[in-house]
């Protein structure tokens, strides 16, 4: 939906009055579009994957569990880092399991639960039925 002469107007005043508050913060996204910023962060977060994968060996090596684990907590919250950085620059999330293929049961009242024995009995009907 496109913006009306006077909510174009107000946004130029807004960005005006920014640029002259804080040029270096208005230098520094005007230029940038947003796929090179989720860029970076994905850099960002492969360089911490590494710096967790040395803390994780160094607590390995020099036997100290909580640099490993540091090491680890640093790994995970670069990896969680990076795919969320990674899906936003994509545009791709990941699927959940009812979008992987399974179709979506529609919701309201839950049928009622038939025992085991019931439903071997109906399917034995309907084996019997398709002769």
């Amino acid at each position: 939906m496109p913006l009306s002469d006077h909510e174009q107007r107000l946004l130029e005043q807004i960005e005006q009055a920014l640029y002259d508050e804080d040029p270096k913060f208005a230098r520094l996204y005007r230029g940038t579009n947003v796929r090179s910023h989720y860029r970076r962060r994905v850099f960002r977060a492969i360089a911490g994957l590494v710096i967790g994968l040395g803390l994780l060996l160094a607590g390995v090596i020099v036997p100290l569990i909580p640099l490993g684990v540091a090491g680890f907590v640093v790994m995970l919250a670069a990896v969680t880092f990076g795919m969320a950085s990674w899906q936003r620059m994509t545009g791709h999330r990941m699927a959940t399991s009812n979008e992987a293929g399974r179709p979506r049961r529609p919701r309201g009242p839950k049928p009622a639960r038939r025992s085991v024995v019931q439903r071997l009995e109906q399917r034995w009907q309907r084996r019997q039925d398709d002769r």
